[in-house]
Order: C-alpha cells, then structure tokens, then sequence
C-alpha cells in the first residue's frame, strides 16, 4: 500500500495543472477508492483534495515569486476567474496574490512521502480469521461519508429501530460475532473529496435466507477477515483502533483490503461508565 499510495503521490505531481478525475486517480492507484481515502485520510490528516489544493497554490506561490502574472496562475491550476483563485489563495495563505509579487511573502506546502515509522513498539493485536459466505440483515440507509466524529444519521438510523426488527434480527444471528454490528459498504465514487454517501446497515449475521420484509439483507462471499479487537474508553479506542488500521497496519502488511462490507460492534461494560470492548472486521486477502 505504501507504494502505491507514493504512486498516486507522484501522479499527482506530474499532473498539478491538469484536471485530476477520479477514473485517472483510481486506476493508477489499482485500488479500492474508499479505502485508499481512509488511508490517506489517516497517514496524513488531510483529505485527497486538501492535499492537490494546497500543492497547487503551493506552486502558484512559486510561480508568483518568478514574476508570472496572477491571471496566467490562476487559469494554469484550473481556477475560473482570477477572483476565484484570489479567494482561495488568500484562505490557504493568509495574504494575496499580489503581495506576493509586490513584497515577496511566501508560504510553500511540500510534496507528501508516505514512509513506515515505528513508534513506541507497541504491538497492534489482531487475528485472521477465513469466513465462509452470509448474510448481513438489518436496517440500513444511505448516509454521508464521513471519518471522524459522531455521524448523526447513524444516530438516527439506530433510533429508528422498531422492537419487531429487533426481535428478528436477534432471532436470525447463528455466526460469529453474534453481536449487533454497524457495517458500511457501497461507498460513492467521489474519489477526491471526503463527500457522498455510503450505505450504512445495523443488524447481524446470519446464514439464513428466510428473512422478512422489515429488513435488508446483504449477501457476503466468503473471504478473509482481519480481526482488530480493543478495550477501552469508548468511543476513543474504538476510532484510534481503526485510525491505527488504516495508518499503520494496513500499509505494513501482507494484505490489501477487497470491495466488501467491512464492520464493527460494541458491548459496553455494565461496570465502568463509557467503558467497552469492540472489534473492527475489514475484508482482506493477500497481496
């Protein structure tokens, strides 16, 4: 993963002044476009599209400094007027354009290169597990994409759960985990921005077929599974564990992860207040 996220990188580079599509960006990554945005998103804390912003007004500062005028810059990295690039120029920078030509401020943004640091030696535990093929029923709806924080469509697709599909879902589950799980699959294709919608379901799994009218069922081939279980605060551990996932064991590993549902449940401890134990499954096959 670490190659080809420094592929994408480069790409990137060689094509700041051109129009950047996400069917030339996939391809050349060769990889799923959801995932490589959440690796991205967490190896660098910015989004796809921060990062070609802030090269390209990073090298129109450059291009400013060498004299070249602000309506050529602005057309050359594919703003519309030059009010627009002015705008944006000034929110990245904190100046304008022309005080870069008038007084030869500057601010640059390098180019990103993703490498495996080791930090503090703490293992990250996880198992492999090979699954065969079920069923994920639940309620599901679409919701917008999002890394971090609470997502309020979740909140209120759980709230909308009527006790009768409760009842069926807890009635359907007959394979590990037996648990309640929140999963998300058929991301958007909006490959450069953190932006469009995902399906997310609640429910559980099961290998049965029989299944009501009240719920939706999302067949699963059967594939490999790597397992990420964790203890702790809740939800801070549960979202560092798939921060960590995602930043530091996924791009080091023998694995890559395949287009599937991938997903994660909760029990709270009774004991300790917001206390819990969570496991995060992410669909995985060899490299």
């Amino acid at each position: 993963m670490l190659k080809e996220l420094n592929m994408v990188i480069d790409y990137i580079e060689d094509h700041l002044t051109e129009e950047l599509t996400l069917e030339e960006i996939a391809e050349y990554a060769g990889v799923s476009d959801y995932h490589f945005r959440k690796i991205f998103f967490y190896l660098s804390g910015l989004t796809l599209n921060e990062y070609i912003r802030n090269r390209k007004l990073s090298e129109a500062n450059k291009d400013l400094l060498r004299g070249v005028k602000v309506t050529e810059v602005a057309f050359q990295y594919g703003y519309q007027s030059v009010d627009g690039f002015t705008r944006a120029f000034k929110k990245w920078s904190g100046f304008l354009p022309s005080d870069v030509i008038k007084r030869g401020v500057s601010k640059s943004y390098p180019k990103l290169t993703f490498v495996i640091t080791v930090k503090g030696g703490t293992a990250m535990e996880f198992r492999i597990e090979d699954k065969p093929a079920f069923n994920l029923v639940g309620v599901s709806k679409r919701v917008p994409m999002q890394f971090e924080g609470v997502n309020n469509e979740i909140v209120e697709l759980a709230k909308s759960i009527t006790d009768e599909q409760k009842e069926e879902m807890h009635s359907l589950k007959n394979i590990e985990p037996y648990e309640i799980v929140n999963a998300s699959y058929e991301a958007d294709a909006k490959f450069l921005k953190e932006e469009g919608y995902l399906t997310h379901l609640i429910g559980v799994l099961t290998t049965k077929n029989n299944i009501s009218d009240q719920l939706d069922k999302v067949p699963v081939e059967a594939c490999t599974w790597a397992i990420f279980p964790n203890e702790g605060p809740f939800p801070s551990t549960l979202q560092e564990t798939m921060a960590k996932t995602y930043s530091e064991w996924l791009p080091s590993s023998d694995y890559e992860v395949i287009e599937a549902p991938t997903f994660s449940f909760t029990k709270m401890d009774e004991h300790k207040k917001d206390y819990a134990y969570s496991e995060v499954w992410i669909p995985v096959r060899k490299k």
